[in-house]
């Protein structure tokens, strides 16, 4: 027979006892709240991170209720990918399993929920199902409350400490707090200052992606827009679209979703730069006398610029399915670039053969939100971002967010011509008359496929 939450409770107090002490007198007639593990504390006092837990009455049914249930499914919730947050993960209901279909998936939002009944009730709610991941969406209401940045901020570092001393290889999905309105006691610059203090709690946690949810649906003042927040503060079903497109690829990438190899074939005369299984034929170049010149004006101009690493050595990957440091993997027939901790941190990949021909370079990428990366020809970048959000080519009508998009670069006589879907992204950039082919890692996720060359007279 199944122990109810109360028995449980008095077992775990007075396990170990010599003598059991008397049962105690139940009040008269006691709420459920009153009778439940599940409910809220009556108070702050002893309870871990600081900050508003809401108990509004409505709020404390809820959180009982739904804790409750979720008791009764503990086994069946094994290994599932737990989305962890407030009424925005809440709001999924029944069609967060088929936004993503073949992945397991549980529910364990608590509308109104703030950082710190996140961090209450993780042990039961979260750790208790042994994850598979964690999608984290909270912070939002801790503003409301008046909380400081800094206060939301210190009690993600308790979730994701709890998170990692569970598992240090647990993936955590960390979305940065979506845009509102002032007028929802959410202003966009409190709700900026808390996702820059998310981005540096990732810094010395590898296994957190940081996802740009608030850049994926602010509009031009930073606040939320009506056609996806009608109440500027919870998504619709075009916005839960948008916010599913936007987790697909990290999915892909942590082995939940797209699993089967690339059976993509090249056309006749192309040759494949990108094996889809390893990073042969790719490595590190040493850092030139330029690259020293540019990060150090660049480190110069700005506080805030991105880590640069320095290349003193050439490097190869052949037989490699990643970086020595993680940051270029190949998974699937795709060559990830791996969201750096942090935030941004530049990095560039490079062919070891060198190209002297003119050429046609073909391969097909994907972003996540606001995602920053370039292609390399021959020495000179090509912007490669999730153009809309990232920039610079804003106006293109044919990019497809959170979809395969399709570069070609033509080079002839040192000029390159480089278009997206058939649209013109540069008509005459010059290039070197030799050199390599790189990809770079800046911000986000970007993930490359089906490269291939083919040289011409």
């Amino acid at each position: 027979m199944r122990p109810t939450p109360l028995l449980a409770l008095l077992t775990l107090t007075f396990a170990g006892c010599a003598t059991p002490p008397p049962a105690p007198t139940p009040p008269a007639n006691p709420s459920p709240a009153a009778t439940s593990r599940f409910a809220l504390p009556a108070s702050d006092d002893g309870l871990p991170g600081a900050g508003p837990i809401r108990r509004y009455p409505w709020f404390q049914k809820l959180w009982t209720e739904r804790r409750t249930t979720w008791a009764d499914q503990i086994a069946q919730d094994q290994r599932a990918v737990v989305f962890l947050g407030d009424s925005i993960t809440q709001g999924w209901k029944e069609s967060l399993a088929t936004s993503f279909p073949g992945v397991k998936v549980a529910n364990r939002g608590i509308s109104g929920d703030t950082t710190r009944g996140v961090l209450l009730r993780l042990r039961e709610d979260v750790l208790s199902l042994n994850p598979s991941a964690v999608v984290l969406l909270i912070g939002t209401n801790d503003l409301e409350e008046k909380a400081t940045p800094w206060t939301v901020a210190a009690n993600l570092r308790l979730i994701l400490a709890a998170l990692h001393a569970h598992d240090p290889a647990l993936p955590v999905v960390l979305c940065a707090v979506m845009p509102s309105s002032a007028t929802k006691q959410r202003p966009a610059f409190l709700i900026r200052r808390v996702n820059q203090l998310f981005l540096e709690a990732t810094l010395d946690q590898p296994q957190v992606t940081f996802l740009d949810t608030w850049k994926l649906f602010a509009d031009a003042q930073n606040d939320a827009q009506p056609t996806e927040f009608p109440d500027l503060l919870h998504p619709n079903a075009a916005g839960y679209t948008k916010f599913a497109a936007a987790l697909r690829p990290v999915f892909a990438t942590l082995g939940f979703t797209e699993r089967e190899p690339d059976s993509f074939t090249p056309e006749p005369g192309f040759v494949s730069l990108f094996n889809g299984r390893d990073l042969s034929g790719w490595g590190y170049r040493p850092s030139t006398d330029g690259d020293l010149a540019t990060v150090r004006r660049i480190q110069a101009a700005d506080i805030a610029a991105p880590h640069w690493p320095i290349v003193k050595d050439p490097v190869a990957f052949d037989g490699l399915t990643a970086s020595p440091d993680v940051r270029f993997v190949a998974k699937h027939g795709r060559l990830v670039v791996m969201t750096p901790p942090g935030g941004r941190r530049v990095q560039q990949l490079w062919t070891t053969r060198e190209f002297s021909k003119n050429f046609v370079l073909k391969l097909e990428f994907r972003a996540t939100p606001n995602a920053d990366s370039g292609i390399y020809v021959r020495g000179p970048q090509l912007q490669c971002r999730d153009y809309l959000l990232a920039g610079p080519y804003s106006k293109l009508q044919r990019y497809r967010a959170r979809d395969w998009n399709e570069i070609v670069i033509t080079v002839t006589d040192g000029v390159a011509v480089s278009t997206c879907n058939g649209e013109i992204l540069e008509a005459a950039q010059k290039v070197p008359a030799t050199g390599p082919i790189g990809l770079e890692g800046d911000r986000g996720q970007m993930e490359y496929r089906r490269i291939r060359l083919q040289e011409r007279p």
